[in-house]
């Protein structure tokens, strides 16, 4: 295989160092250009660790590789990208609102991991990163300069290090930038980083390789000046990988939060059968039991839970006479009482009393005629209008499975961050197709006149240019669906939140709810409620399992037997 290679034209003829790997700690490179012969490629291939994800690339002979093992190895559906470090040309721009560094082992493991949780990538062992030298792979993150969070990583191979390369090579991996950041070109600042990396070291090229259907990073290498090589990559089949091989996808049609749970579900084996994608309706069927969900919500969820958390009112009667904290409310309707709130809180909240996704939700109106207009809006929406106290704070929703906490995180309304060049409008649009693009479409900012009004708040028009730097939130509500961000807290979410999230629970019977509250800090106690969602969106989570714990609700023999017992065990140490 490898002498069947053009290798003569390297260096007069100099070979590269043969059956040449890198680990890079999730799985390994195999260099398989630098093989003897495809039995020993294939062996290595079938070598794979559990838990782990090898890459056969510079495959030129797929055909050939694959008939070694036809039923464990896969062709990989993902083209390869090279830039041509020679002729590549630095921007001129520089980051904004964070800079690019050299990652910290043990400072930086859980955050760069945290990262590839959330884009669904191996996570890498700590004492990995701390015993791996620094000229094989190389780590850059990208830091927030505010927070200091870990909002982008990635990884370099050097390709001279790996098998003495004669094209003095590089490759870029697990390229990775949290979404939920407010920060434009994390993902090209560290592409250009690792790439001016490799020149400063004497590399010719940096190659990378990209799903065939990621329009989104596609279109960006192109801008950078990549070009595609024809070579191809070649993965063993495992559950991982399942989805790249496995033929039709039920999820593909369906939206982030049907598809999270379909995908979970197959991975155990459970039959799924689409009924309306649309409308994100589907079926689970194993052995003698079938469920129907509708993302998350599922037959096991009665009509009467469901037309609690459908009234927002009902729901504040019935989580109150819980015990749970709610805020002072009245009819939209009764113009005196909502004047009166007004005097007496300062701020309001109206909203429609049905509705989901923050429609007809305006936060924070400090002045009647805001307040009056907010209503008329929220009508549009639903013919009764509710008014309630403003409570400063972040928005915590809290996923309660089985009356069970799973996942905790806030969620930040949408916010741009000023670059001294582009209008609030422009800023605004740049910032609604990132959160597009991170969510499946999901999360996009309105252009509406609630935006226009928290614009105006925040001292500028649409059309007006922000100086660099200037951070402002162009929503109030603290939706995902309206561009809104969402951070996980469950490891920090106090107990007494935790308490008042399955009080509601309880209180309306229903066994997979988001609750929202109020809160000043999610490590401290206080908390006013907001309302119940009936389909709390399962996406956006990571890392917590959201998904397996639905799972494990709806059919629990599929949990492994070893979980099984540990449950048992749990419940019997609590009762």
């Amino acid at each position: 295989m490898r002498t069947r290679l053009p290798f003569g034209r390297y260096l007069g003829g100099k070979l590269p160092r043969a059956n040449a790997l890198a680990d890079c700690g999730w799985g390994r490179i195999l260099f398989a250009h630098t093989f003897d012969d495809v039995d020993t490629l294939v062996s290595e291939i079938r070598a794979e660790g559990p838990e782990q994800r090898d890459i056969a690339m510079y495959v030129t002979d797929p055909h050939v590789l694959l008939a070694g093992a036809p039923a464990e190895l896969f062709l990989d559906p993902s083209h390869t990208y090279r830039l041509n470090l020679a002729t590549y040309r630095p921007s001129g721009r520089r980051p904004s609102g964070f800079f690019v560094r050299r990652m910290i082992p043990d400072t930086d493991t859980d955050a760069v991991n945290r990262l590839y949780a959330l884009h669904r990538m191996v996570p890498v062992r700590p004492e990995f990163f701390e015993r791996e030298g620094a000229r094989l792979l190389t780590y850059f993150v990208a830091e927030d300069e505010e927070t200091g969070a870990i909002v982008g990583t990635v990884t370099g191979i050097d390709h001279q290090v790996a098998y003495d390369d004669p094209e003095k090579g590089s490759s870029l991996w697990t390229l990775a930038v949290d979404p939920q950041t407010p920060h434009p070109g994390v993902g090209e600042m560290l592409i250009r980083w690792l790439a001016e990396h490799y020149i400063a070291r004497g590399a010719g090229y940096m190659d990378l390789s990209v799903l065939h259907d990621n329009a989104g990073a596609i279109a960006l290498y192109d801008k950078l000046g990549f070009h595609r090589l024809p070579v191809f990559a070649v993965k063993r089949r495992n559950v991982i990988n399942e989805r790249l091989f496995a033929g039709h996808d039920p999820a593909k049609a369906m939206n982030p939060y049907a598809r999270i749970i379909i995908n979970e579900a197959r991975r155990r084996g459970i039959g799924v059968d689409v009924i309306d994608a649309e409308g994100g309706l589907f079926q689970l069927h194993s052995g003698g039991r079938t469920v129907r969900c509708r993302e998350s919500l599922s037959d096991l969820t009665s009509a009467v839970a469901l037309s609690i958390c459908d009234d927002k009112a009902m729901t504040r009667r019935i989580v109150e006479a819980a015990g749970v904290a709610v805020p002072d409310e009245v009819e939209a309707s009764d113009t005196e009482a909502v004047r009166a709130m007004l005097e007496r809180h300062g701020s309001l909240v109206v909203k429609p009393a049905r509705g989901e996704q923050g429609r007809g939700v305006a936060v924070d109106l400090d002045t009647m005629e805001s307040v009056e207009a907010a209503i008329d809006f929220a009508r549009t929406q639903s013919d009764r209008v509710l008014v309630e106290s403003f409570h400063k704070g972040d928005d915590l929703r809290l996923v309660v499975i089985g009356f069970k906490l799973v996942a905790a995180a806030i969620r930040r309304p949408a916010e741009v961050v000023g670059n001294g060049r582009d209008t609030v409008r422009q800023l605004i649009e740049r910032q609604s197709r990132r959160r597009s693009a991170a969510t499946g479409g999901e999360s996009q900012i309105p252009l509406d006149a609630e935006t226009e009004r928290c614009v105006a708040k925040a001292g500028y028009t649409l059309d007006d240019v922000p100086p660099e730097g200037a951070a402002f939130a162009v929503r109030k509500a603290a939706n995902l669906h309206t561009g809104g961000t969402i951070h996980d807290v469950t490891a920090m979410v106090h107990p007494r939140l935790v308490e008042a999230a399955i009080k509601v629970a309880r209180a309306i019977d229903i066994p997979v709810v988001g609750v929202d509250f109020i809160v000043r800090n999610p490590a401290e106690p206080d908390y006013v409620f907001i309302e119940a969602n009936e389909r709390p969106g399962l996406a956006n989570h990571e890392p917590q399992p959201t998904a397996e714990r639905f799972i494990d609700l709806l059919f629990p023999l599929s949990m492994p037997a070893s979980v099984r017992s540990i449950r048992r065990t749990d419940a019997a140490a609590a009762d």
